[in-house]
């Protein structure tokens, strides 16, 4: 027997089945999604959920200290001469225990280079040597693996050279975002300085190669890493003086905004200590110290800091630079083997006489200065390369207890040190 409602069978035979179910009302749906179902107008409003538990973390008011080399600490720009990269290495940590670096053959040729061993770090990017120097190619070719062969044989003999003396610190160093690009061509033939897009591209390659590298580096040696980023191309790059193709124009300026922004992106973005290094005589100290770089490096020697040439707004850069606590390599060692002798005392003038004009006590040249060679040591004897390195060392432990009369020093010496005392006065 069927269990249909007679009336129901008899008014769908005649049509007149029952509507569908009412739509729903928009006042209860609303109420539904808000959590509020079976509600209606005029009741009471249900009770407030209970809050959620917010965690704020309290600022640190402390600020956090970098990392900081010894004091006394003296290392290199980077370069040695010859081709016996174990040698190098050996030579390099036992000059400079206290902070040694990853020892730079250009001697080699291609891919020992700076630009060339630099782009062997880029994340897919390739390079390759065509007449012109350095350009884009859509695979690693020959030029790239021996790039990276020759780097791999550098941080063997570094591993090696440190495993006895364990230091606590290596410098590595690397071309800069700007150097890069001002010397890599694109597939075009021009440089990559002239495509915005591209220069990012490169910085962000360039970014990521390094963190791999610094890695790598500090679990070989087991030391903490600083990072020089080498940029002797920036002053051209900000003065629109990199050479187009043909040799009858110029780049266009890059703005020092956009320099200091893509130098700060790769600082924060590697994550150790940085050292911007820039020897030209035009170096942009206000943009180097201003991108969160540990540490600035130029050459003490260059007539805009040194002597009676100096430049009252080079010397207020520096000033401004140690004033904020951040140390300078200070290139004093000449990078060529000069003639006659050479004394730790006139090496350190430079120096003693920055810190006598911005009136900071000689004895804060520990902390506040790091003693290297004017410039990279490639172009010099390997005699004198152990011996700057030497000189190097022997400053920065100076800089501890400055003397007021070098030992080695003679008497002419001694007698033209004091006329230069009395003319600065």
């Amino acid at each position: 027997m069927s269990t249909d409602d007679p009336l129901a069978a008899a008014l769908a035979a005649a049509g007149l089945a029952p509507a569908g179910p009412e739509p729903q009302d928009p006042l209860a749906a609303a109420l539904a999604a808000a959590g509020l179902g079976g509600a209606r107008p005029g009741d009471p409003p249900p009770p407030p959920p209970a809050p959620r538990a917010v965690v704020v973390e309290e600022e640190d008011e402390t600020p956090r200290e970098r990392p900081r080399w010894p004091d006394g600490a003296a290392t290199g720009v980077g370069s040695m001469p010859g081709t016996d990269v174990a040698e190098a290495s050996a030579t390099i940590v036992g000059e400079l225990p206290l902070l040694p670096h990853l020892a730079e053959l250009p001697a080699r040729g291609v891919g020992a280079d700076m630009v060339g061993r630099t782009a062997a770090l880029l994340v897919d990017i390739a390079v390759e040597v065509r007449p012109s120097g350095y350009r884009v190619v859509s695979r690693p070719g020959h030029d790239h693996r021996r790039a990276l062969d020759l780097l791999r044989f550098d941080l063997d003999a570094l591993q090696e050279a440190c495993d006895p003396v364990r230091p606590g610190w290596v410098k590595v160093q690397a071309a800069g975002p700007w150097t890069l690009a001002a010397g890599v061509e694109l597939r075009t033939g021009h440089r990559v300085l002239t495509d915005h897009g591209a220069v990012h591209e490169f910085a962000a390659s360039l970014t990521e190669g390094l963190r791999v590298h610094v890695a790598e580096v500090a679990a070989r040696t087991g030391a903490q890493v600083l990072l020089q980023i080498d940029e002797p191309s920036l002053p051209a790059v900000l003065g629109a003086r990199i050479p187009t193709p043909s040799g009858y124009g110029t780049v266009r300026a890059v703005a020092a905004s956009v320099a200091a922004d893509v130098l700060r992106d790769l600082i924060a973005d590697v994550g150790v200590p940085a050292v911007l290094h820039c020897c030209a005589d035009d170096a942009p100290l206000e943009l180097l110290a201003g991108v969160g770089a540990s540490a600035v490096s130029v050459d003490a020697t260059r007539p805009a800091v040194s002597g009676r040439t100096a430049v009252p707004a080079a010397l207020d850069r520096i000033g401004e630079i140690w004033d904020a606590g951040t140390p300078l390599l200070l290139g004093l060692v000449p990078s060529v083997e000069p003639r006659g002798r050479v004394t730790s005392r006139r090496l350190a003038q430079p120096a003693f006489d920055l810190a006598d004009r911005l009136g900071f006590d000689r004895v804060r040249l520990s902390s506040l200065c790091v003693p290297t060679p004017t410039c990279g040591l490639a172009g010099t004897s390997p005699a004198w390369a152990r011996r700057a390195l030497e000189l190097c060392r022997e400053l920065g432990a100076a800089f501890l207890d400055p003397p007021d009369v070098d030992p080695d020093a003679d008497p002419d010496d001694e007698r033209d040190a004091r006329d230069e005392d009395r003319e600065r006065r």
